[in-house]
């Protein structure tokens, strides 16, 4: 997809976020709205941009994940309502977004593992990621205390969180997933919204106008690490994250499998890595 620069709008920032003192040696100058649809394969797509994005310029940004469903949020009530697309059917969205609520509450990392275990159940394995057992056992993969898990996704609490996020989201006119809003805390007023997915040249250059200054990357982990921390990938992704051709890729990951450090695996005729613990 082409970069035109004259796609960015710009949005006032009232009432998104607190004031934030630039100088301030424990804060982060730069401030990122980024609005997902847990069932948008385009969103599924951009997890590497931020991937990257995080460990190369992470230390100029944080990172506030907004809850974007497709769906009007006049249905709210309707429960019942279904998702469908070519591969997947979703038979009651609305768990989906009080579950990844109730991982939240549990903490921020916690509802991003359970996120990404939920999406790859989703789009690795085509599965109705609604149902509350396959709901369970995403928990359990994230390492998430099941019985709070439970209490909290059927809470008000669970569901104030996601209608807060949504109510974000009509303020902000988000349309499109994914979308991204850059807000520098030092201006006082305007942010930068970039709607759908982009090369990540383009996130890299909105950060430097953002910024008003050119950032050097930081240096990438090892590809173990990487891993490691994340525990199962596409090769997709590390060539973006680590701007690795597929060949060299495999290659790396080939020695890392011969040191029995990840296991091949296949998941409908699409090959990911997964870190041996």
């Amino acid at each position: 997809m082409s970069w035109d620069q004259t796609e960015l709008k710009k949005f006032n920032k009232s009432n998104t976020s607190e004031s934030c003192n630039y100088l301030d040696s424990h804060s982060k100058p730069i401030e990122m709205y980024v609005f997902i649809d847990p069932l948008c394969p385009n969103c599924w797509y951009f997890e590497p941009y931020i991937k990257k994005f995080s460990l190369e310029y992470g230390r100029f940004f944080t990172i506030q994940q907004i809850l974007s469903p497709s769906i009007n949020r006049d249905q709210l009530s309707c429960r019942k309502s279904s998702y469908s697309s070519n591969n997947f059917t979703v038979s009651n969205p609305w768990i989906v977004s009080f579950a990844i609520k109730a991982a939240e509450i549990q903490g921020k990392r916690a509802g991003k593992t359970f996120l990404r275990k939920l999406q790859e159940h989703l789009f690795l394995r085509n599965l109705d990621i609604s149902n509350e057992q396959i709901l369970m056992e995403i928990a359990r993969e994230a390492k998430l205390d099941l019985e709070e898990f439970v209490e909290d996704m059927h809470s008000a609490t669970a569901r104030k969180a996601f209608q807060s996020d949504v109510q974000l989201r009509h303020e902000m006119e988000i349309d499109i997933t994914p979308t991204v809003v850059f807000f520098n805390h030092s201006n006082d007023d305007q942010g930068i919204k970039i709607v759908g997915l982009y090369p990540y040249e383009v996130y890299e250059f909105i950060l430097q106008e953002t910024l008003q200054i050119t950032p050097i990357p930081s240096e990438k982990p090892p590809l173990e690490e990487f891993l490691k921390r994340h525990n199962m990938v596409r090769s997709k992704e590390i060539s973006i994250v680590y701007d690795w051709s597929l060949s060299k890729t495999e290659k790396e990951l080939k020695k890392l499998q011969f040191r029995q450090r990840v296991n091949r695996v296949n998941e409908n005729e699409r090959c990911y890595w997964k870190y041996k613990e």
